[in-house]
């Protein structure tokens, strides 16, 4: 009998020390890391976020599975800086990928600005702790600082062991018979200049001819040398846009330019599933930057003209069905109930997308504005979700601020890592609130940016549930009232675009997430006392702000042809190696 209640009690002590501590052995091991990011989808355009037409099965089996979040906040509203903050956790200003100009993206594979190397990304963090790092689609970060192969913001300088993809980004240029859309107001300009410095050269020389014109031949020459210069300055670069940016790359060799658009989308599944099967053993951190749902909208045959809206609706759909595949290869090598998966977009639907009547840009639900909009919700607030079976409770829904930053010291919480100490990070470890341990966001403040130029302001008041946002600055909506910038193809930051709010428009969240009715001294009895809080965090703040170089001033974004990336010997880049011919 002494025996047995020796055995019974050590029976019951296993089984107590494994309840107590097998889940959290589990949390502590090191789980294989997904991320999904896609571009330029709004947030209302899959299934879990309230849309009833475009299918969106797979996105929508993550929600099921894990967590949602509903207030999920980009860094800032268009690709390049938000993208920046994402790999970070830093506002994109601290970093310099913020710009003061017209530019708010890199605009050349051959620029000079992209993403410093005294940045330290997750994917390094996580390498440092033995995680092999692998990036498969968009990048645009930059590539070169000084000469064409320095690769100084490519991303294996960054922290990832394997790259294939675009170090830039889609654009209708990509793809044969789209209207251009790389910077389409100067080029007019430049083809403009160009043809009235052809006219008068032709007008001199048939003047001279007729000798209605006494000017000397040299002069004539003169004119038509400059003319020439000028000419090629410019037709150089936005002549060839589709060789120079449309390219693909295997971590540093170049193996399409220009690339295939009908086969981009399998190459990057097939990239994916294979980086997923060579690294099973683990831990791997996998990066899935879809090209998806970015013009041109390239979409293969297999999902043309399935969707209920057009185009955009077919990219979305094959977006989601690659997302399924990549799902399918985790199942397949048991890995997920190891892995720790997490979906977003970069920033909102692009609004002013369109071709004649047709919508080619995303839908983001009842909030105003879209991308470009730094501000307006519709412009930063972005899907959220993250499974990790067996740790964070299935079919969660959370309604906390959070923002892309969180991914950042979330991802090196999980893989064991400390956080760089010689800088400010904005991001908040999200672990606590994903698993239910933590009922409130860390984040009190978010700033909301518009290239360098600060729009917007949230207050979590978490005492009694309010999430103030101050607007600050908004974009001139064309037509007015239109909620976007049609004609413009995307808001501008500042200048004459844009209007001043003094005192700054004030709406409550949690009542009015639409944005739709600005609160008043008159209205609300705390208006005065919001206001002054606000104030007082953005002067907080901007102390936390030191200066770093643009790296979008103008010299950084512009083409720099001994820069290029470039399969041949340059200028004769042509390549595919993915064909093998």
């Amino acid at each position: 009998l002494l025996c047995f209640r020796r055995y019974l009690l050590t029976a019951l002590t296993s089984c107590l020390f494994w309840n107590t501590f097998g889940l959290s052995a589990a949390v502590d091991s090191k789980p294989n890391i997904l991320l999904f990011l896609a571009d330029d989808l709004g947030i209302g355009d899959i299934g879990c976020y309230g849309n009833d037409t475009i299918r969106t099965p797979n996105i929508d089996r993550l929600a099921r599975e894990g967590v949602k979040l509903t207030q999920h906040i980009a860094a800032a509203p268009l690709c390049t800086p938000s993208r920046a903050a994402f790999l970070t956790g830093r506002y994109p200003i601290r970093s310099g990928m913020a710009s003061s100009n017209r530019y708010l993206a890199l605009q050349w594979n051959a620029g000079s600005g992209g993403l410093p190397a005294n940045e330290t990304t997750f994917a390094r963090l996580l390498q440092q702790q033995g995680y092999t790092t692998g990036l498969i689609g968009k990048w645009h970060q930059g590539v070169n600082c000084e000469t064409f192969d320095d690769h100084c913001h490519h991303p294996l300088n960054h922290g990832f062991d394997y790259f294939y993809g675009m170090p830039f980004t889609l654009l209708n240029n990509c793809q044969e018979n789209k209207p251009p859309e790389l910077d389409v107001a100067l080029q007019a300009k430049l083809w403009l200049y160009s043809q009235i410095i052809t006219l008068a050269v032709l007008t001199l020389t048939a003047g001279k001819l007729t000798g209605l014109v006494s000017i000397r031949w040299k002069i004539i020459a003169s004119f038509t040398l400059a003319g020439g210069l000028f000419f090629i300055s410019w037709y150089s670069s936005y002549g060839f846009v589709h060789y120079w940016n449309c390219i693909l790359m295997r971590n540093h060799d170049v193996t399409e330019q220009p690339m295939r658009l009908e086969r981009t989308a399998s190459l990057m599944l097939k990239e994916a599933v294979s980086f997923i099967e060579r690294n099973r053993h683990g831990p791997f951190l996998l990066f899935v930057s879809f090209l998806h749902v970015h013009t041109p909208l390239f979409t293969t045959k297999k999902f043309l003209g399935k969707s209920h809206h057009g185009l955009y609706g077919d990219n979305v759909e094959e977006m989601d069905w690659m997302v399924g595949k990549i799902l399918d290869s985790l199942d397949k090598e048991g890995l997920k109930n190891h892995t720790f998966t997490y979906f977003a977009s970069d920033h909102g639907g692009h609004l002013e997308a369109q071709d004649g009547s047709a919508q080619l840009g995303g839908w983001n639900g009842i909030y105003k504005g879209g991308k470009g909009m730094g501000g307006w919700e519709g412009g930063i607030r972005v899907p959220g979700v993250f499974r990790w079976p067996g740790v964070l409770p299935a079919g969660t829904v959370i309604d906390e601020p959070t923002s892309l930053m969180d991914i950042y010291p979330t991802l090196v919480h999980l893989a064991g890592g400390i956080l760089p100490q010689d800088r400010v990070i904005d991001g908040r470890n999200l672990v606590p609130l994903l698993r239910g341990r933590a009922q409130k966001s860390e984040h009190e403040f978010l700033f909301h940016y518009c290239g360098s130029y600060l729009h917007a302001v949230r207050w979590h008041q978490k005492d009694s549930g309010a999430i103030w946002k101050a607007h600050y600055v908004t974009p001139i909506f064309h037509p007015l009232g239109a909620g976007a910038c049609y004609g413009k193809g995307i808001c501008p930051c500042f200048g004459e675009g844009v209007t001043h709010h003094d005192p700054p428009l004030l709406f409550d969240l949690s009542r009015d997430p639409s944005e739709a009715k600005p609160l008043s001294a008159d209205t609300e009895p705390l208006f005065d006392t919001v206001i002054k809080k606000i104030g007082r965090a953005i002067e907080e703040h901007r102390r936390t702000l030191t200066p770093v170089p643009e790296q979008l001033s103008l010299y950084n974004i512009m083409w720099k042809p001994w820069l290029q990336p470039c399969c041949g010997t340059f200028p004769f880049c042509w390549c595919d190696k993915e064909g093998d011919s």
